[in-house]
């Protein structure tokens, strides 16, 4: 896989992963909750849980292609910020859209 291709793959995984928590009211999109219902606290930790699991997909990706670069905090500050960007669309769906609706 070329490099462009893979990059576009990982942000293209980055964007639904960060959507996740938000579109569904299962624990990590898999197991049905009792109440049926998540709140937002559970739906921020699914957020971070996913910003790892995608993070290391994309580490894993790096090791295939070659040697991995050392990140700095840095690194992580932007990555997680674009990661909260990328889970807008579904925070105002949950909490914007459907709330008017009903």
């Amino acid at each position: 896989m070329s490099p462009d291709v893979s990059i576009w793959l990982l942000i293209a995984l980055a964007f639904v992963a960060a959507n996740l928590p938000f579109a569904n009211n299962r624990l990590l999109a898999v197991a049905p909750l009792r109440g049926g219902h998540k709140g937002l606290g559970l739906r921020l930790l699914e957020l971070v849980l996913w910003y790892f699991v995608v993070g290391g997909i994309g580490l894993a990706m790096e090791k295939s292609a070659g040697q991995i670069y050392p990140q700095g905090w840095e690194f992580y500050a932007v990555t997680g910020a674009l990661f909260l960007t990328f889970a807008f669309p579904g925070f105002v769906y949950r909490y914007l859209v459907l709330r008017h609706r009903g």
